[in-house]
C-alpha cells in the first residue's frame, strides 16, 4: 500500500492537483478560463463514458453488471444517512447544514473515480468499463435521502416546483457522462477504435489540466470558507470516504468484480460530490450554506482521495480479491 500512496503521490495528476492548490493559496494571479475548463471537462466525460459504453459492449449485460448497480444505488441511498447521523453526534452543524453535506458524501466524484481509473491503467489493472454506469446510478439516491432527512429532523419542505429533479436529470455532468456511454454502448469497439487517437492518448495529459483547475478551485474554497470548518468537520471529512469504503468493501465482495472493478466500487462510495449534489441543494436547500458542504467535499476529501484515498482503496479492493 505504501508503494501505492508513493506511486500516487509522485504522479503528473496530483502534482498537477498540488500545483493549483499551492497557486489559490499563495494568491497566485494563475488561472483556467472558465470556457476552457467547460470544455476539459466535457471531454473527460464523454472519454470515460464512451469508453465504459464500448466496454459493455464488449462484455455484454450479465448478472454482476445488473448486482453492480443495484449496489451501487442501495450505498448512494444508505451512506447520507450514516453521514448525517455521526455528523449530528459529532458535530455541532445546523440539521439542514448536516443534511446538505450528507447527500454531497452519498454521492460521488466523477473527477475522483476518473482518476482512480488512471491509477489503475497505470499499475496495468483494467476494470470492468460498465462501471461507469454504476457511476451514473450513484448520482442521484444520495440527494434524495438528504431531502428526506431535511424533511424528517429539521422541517424543510421539499419544493416539487423548483425544477429540482429537472436539474438533477439535466446536469451536464450526467447527460455528457450518460449520452456518452450509450453512445460507446451502440457503436462498440469499432466506434472506440474510430476515435481511439482523440479520447485515449491524449485522456491523462486532459485529466492533468483538469486537476490543475480542480487545485485552484479547491485552494479558492479553502481560502473563503475554512472559518466555517471546526475539527470535528474537518475530521469528518477525513474518516468518512474511510468508512463508506469499508462498507462499499463488504457490500461489493459477493460479486464477481475484478479488483479493478473493485477498486472502482469502493472509490465511488468513498468519493464525495461536488458538481452535481451543491446544484440540487442550491435549489432544494437553499439555507444550507455552500462554505461548509462545497468546501468540505472540494477542499478536504477530494484532495485526501487524491492523494492517499486512492491507494488505500486500492490497496483493500486487491486484499478482498
Amino acid at each position: 500500500m505504501f508503494d501505492l500512496i508513493a506511486a500516487n503521490l509522485t504522479s503528473p495528476v496530483f502534482l498537477f492537483f498540488a500545483l493549483g492548490l499551492f497557486a489559490a493559496l499563495a494568491r497566485s494571479d494563475l488561472t483556467m478560463p472558465e470556457a476552457v475548463a467547460k470544455a476539459i471537462a466535457l471531454y473527460l466525460m464523454m472519454a470515460i463514458g464512451f469508453k465504459g459504453g464500448a466496454g459493455v459492449a464488449a462484455h455484454g449485460i450479465d448478472a454482476t453488471l445488473i448486482g453492480s448497480i443495484i449496489v451501487g444505488g442501495v450505498l448512494s441511498f444508505a451512506i447520507p444517512f450514516l453521514a448525517f447521523f455521526l455528523l449530528k453526534a459529532t458535530t455541532r452543524l445546523p440539521i439542514i447544514d448536516a443534511a446538505a453535506v450528507a447527500a454531497h458524501y452519498g454521492s460521488i466524484s466523477i473527477v475522483t473515480f476518473v482518476a482512480a481509473t488512471q491509477a489503475l491503467t497505470t499499475l496495468g489493472v483494467e476494470p470492468e468499463g460498465y462501471i461507469v454506469a454504476v457511476a451514473a446510478v450513484m448520482e442521484t439516491p444520495a440527494i434524495l435521502s438528504a431531502l428526506w432527512l431535511a424533511s424528517r429532523y429539521g422541517g424543510a419542505k421539499r419544493d416539487t416546483e423548483s425544477g429540482l429533479f429537472r436539474e438533477i436529470a439535466l446536469n451536464g455532468s450526467i447527460v455528457m457522462l450518460t449520452g456518452s456511454f450509450f453512445i460507446g454502448l451502440i457503436s462498440g469497439e469499432k466506434g472506440l477504435d474510430l476515435i481511439a487517437p482523440f479520447i485515449i492518448a491524449p485522456f491523462q495529459g486532459v485529466l492533468c489540466l483538469f486537476l490543475l483547475d480542480m487545485g485552484l478551485v479547491a485552494g479558492r474554497g479553502l481560502r473563503q470558507g475554512w472559518r466555517e470548518l471546526k475539527p470535528g468537520v474537518i475530521a469528518f471529512g477525513l474518516y468518512m470516504p474511510m468508512l463508506s469504503a469499508v462498507i462499499a468493501a463488504a457490500a461489493v465482495w459477493p460479486l464477481a468484480l475484478s479488483a479493478g472493478g473493485t477498486a472502482l466500487m469502493i472509490t465511488l462510495a468513498a468519493s464525495a460530490s461536488y458538481i452535481a449534489v451543491p446544484a440540487a441543494m442550491r435549489l432544494a436547500l437553499p439555507d444550507a450554506r455552500p462554505a461548509i458542504y462545497l468546501t468540505m467535499s472540494l477542499g478536504v476529501t477530494f484532495p485526501f482521495n487524491l492523494s492517499l484515498g486512492i491507494p488505500i482503496y486500492i490497496a483493500l479492493a486487491e486484499a478482498i480479491r
